[in-house]
């Protein structure tokens, strides 16, 4: 039996476009037309971009629909973004998320 090795992008027949930069805390990352925030960053292995309230632990995407909170990001400085819902646009601003996002409110 002979089997294809033909890669999702040529068996959805998909030409992605130019791609363009967003960034994480300063730092370029390329996304391209049609990738959420959270594709952008796994796609350069960025893996967390949000810490937790009380431990400080590290997150990023878990289950990449949208149904829980660990890909928090702030996103063109609105905190509480999930990442994985946003779609990348050019000249996004993602910046690291620590605890509740809102740093400027008091604990």
């Amino acid at each position: 039996m002979f089997r294809s090795r033909r890669s999702p992008l040529g068996l959805a027949r998909a030409t992605p476009g130019a791609p363009f930069d967003i960034t994480l805390d300063g730092r370029p990352v390329p996304a391209f037309d049609g990738q959420s925030v959270a594709a952008a960053l796994w796609a350069d292995g960025v893996l967390s971009w949000r810490t937790t309230r009380g431990t400080g632990r590290p997150r990023g995407a878990f289950c990449a629909i949208g149904s829980c909170y660990d890909c928090l990001a702030s996103i063109n400085s609105v905190p509480n973004q999930r990442a994985c819902l946003v779609p990348a646009r050019p000249g996004d601003a993602v910046t690291t998320q620590e605890g509740h996002g809102r740093a400027d409110l008091a604990v």
